[in-house]
């Protein structure tokens, strides 16, 4: 239920015995999100009632268990009939004469947690304090508070959970004639239990489930698991004659191993393209890689769906091995994913590398209009916003001649951006390529 993390960093909340409770609540909080409180809480009610826990940790325990909920009305509080039963067992307890000091300890607790009216001072004590203070006499014992009222809050709610659920049973049951046949079970105390001498197979599996004297109330309780369901195996059954029979070669025999060397291997093509591919996404690839891909792209145009491209991976492959993203963005101009690739490469940090590679693909086909405008708009917005003084003017000398030679060839229409050009190029008019660019655009008005 809990894992390693979690069960170390509940004992490390619960062994803060000098802490006050309110500090060990809170500290719970802290180290357990909100939607795993009902979890870690179902399993300190386990250690609880297993009693594994020292007795100031116990009261560290409870508290922890009321505070979860405790804005909740208790007909609402998971964790209320744990409380309560608890309580009224160890009031039980004092009354028969068996009590010790740390169910004492225990019930002073849960009867002030249970009150109407909770001592106000109690979450600033310790579990450490509380238990000096209870052991030395000096703090009367609360009174029981009312368990029939608190019961009669969830009793509803309960009613409608099956009974067999609500204290862990399973509907699933063994079948006590054929229990012989399975591997005996462990005893509660960790030794292997062994089956009643002259009782029937019901008999003994129920005694070897639990240890003798243990009722079945005792043995599964709230959130425990089931009882396993043991059923043994079935039994060979005899072969008829019209039965296929498994042949068995005689030892004599001389017998080769067939065996199929192309299993596990594989068979697709463009495998060594597929590796070259995944370094071109880590860095720059030398120039006879870079030939030997172009090459097997250009024999196998169908080789780019099985190169491992994706357009996550577009911006790497984009800013390591632009004229290989060149020739993959070529081939996959009839992919229905272009808009994808095309989306990635709009919306990617305006570079030398990109720009070249939009470049040459406005030369090589004629791409969409929006895109274009897209793209130059973001690399103008991109050189605004750049604040080292040096970048800035190294990417808007590129983006001048970018867009220079966008209107020298005639991809796009002037007309279109012409503002947003205009004040570009008045915005940088010290640069010498921003003043270029404006007088390009003063010919063509």
């Amino acid at each position: 239920m809990l894992t390693q993390h979690e069960a170390a960093a509940l004992l490390t909340v619960l062994s803060a015995e000098t802490e006050p409770l309110e500090s060990a609540a809170a500290a719970f909080g802290r180290a357990f999100a909100r939607a795993d409180c009902f979890r870690v809480g179902a399993a300190l009610c386990m250690l609880l009632e297993d009693g594994m826990l020292p007795p100031r940790h116990t009261l560290a325990a409870l508290y922890i268990l009321h505070s979860l909920y405790k804005s909740e009305a208790p007909g609402v509080h998971p964790f209320m009939p744990f409380l309560v039963g608890r309580c009224a067992a160890t009031h039980a307890s004092s009354g028969s004469g068996g009590e010790g000091e740390a169910s004492a300890h225990e019930r002073h607790l849960l009867c002030a947690l249970l009150s109407a009216t909770p001592p106000r001072e109690l979450p600033q004590r310790s579990p450490a304090e509380l238990c000096a203070a209870w052991g030395a006499g000096a703090v009367p014992p609360p009174p029981l508070p009312d368990l029939d009222a608190l019961r009669a809050t969830y009793a509803e709610r309960d009613a409608r959970v099956p009974e067999v659920v609500r204290v862990g049973i399973s509907p699933l049951v063994p079948d006590g004639e054929t229990c012989s046949v399975a591997p005996p079970l462990t005893g509660a105390q960790g030794q292997q239990a062994e089956p009643a001498a002259g009782g029937d197979g019901a008999a003994s599996s129920s005694g070897s489930a639990g240890g003798e004297g243990l009722e079945l109330d005792e043995r599964l309780n709230l959130l425990r698991l089931g009882p396993p369901l043991l059923r043994p195996p079935p039994p060979m059954l005899d072969s008829r004659e019209d039965e296929a029979l498994w042949l068995y070669p005689q030892p004599e025999g001389s017998f080769s191993l067939l065996w199929d060397h192309s299993m596990c291997a594989d068979n697709l093509k463009g495998a060594e393209v597929r590796e070259l591919m995944g370094k071109a996404f880590r860095g720059p690839l030398v120039p006879v890689q870079q030939q030997q891909v172009l090459a097997e792209l250009e024999g196998d145009a169908k080789l780019v769906y099985h190169c491992g491209l994706t357009p996550k991976r577009l911006p790497d492959l984009v800013e390591n091995n632009p004229v290989i993203a060149i020739e993959v963005l070529l081939k996959l101009m009839s992919s229905s994913q272009l808009t994808d690739y095309f989306s990635v490469l709009v919306n990617m940090d305006i570079s030398l590398h990109s720009m070249e590679v939009v470049n040459r693909l406005t030369t090589a086909v004629d791409l969409p209009t929006e895109f274009v405008h897209l793209y130059i708009s973001n690399c103008i917005s991109s050189c605004e916003s750049i604040k080292d003084r040096y970048m800035q003017n190294r990417l808007v000398r590129l983006v001048c001649v970018f867009l220079q030679s966008l209107i020298r060839n005639k991809i796009i229409n002037v007309q279109d951006l012409f503002i947003e050009v205009q004040a570009f190029c008045i915005e940088f008019s010290h640069i010498r390529e921003a003043a270029g660019l404006f007088r390009l655009l003063k010919t063509l008005e």
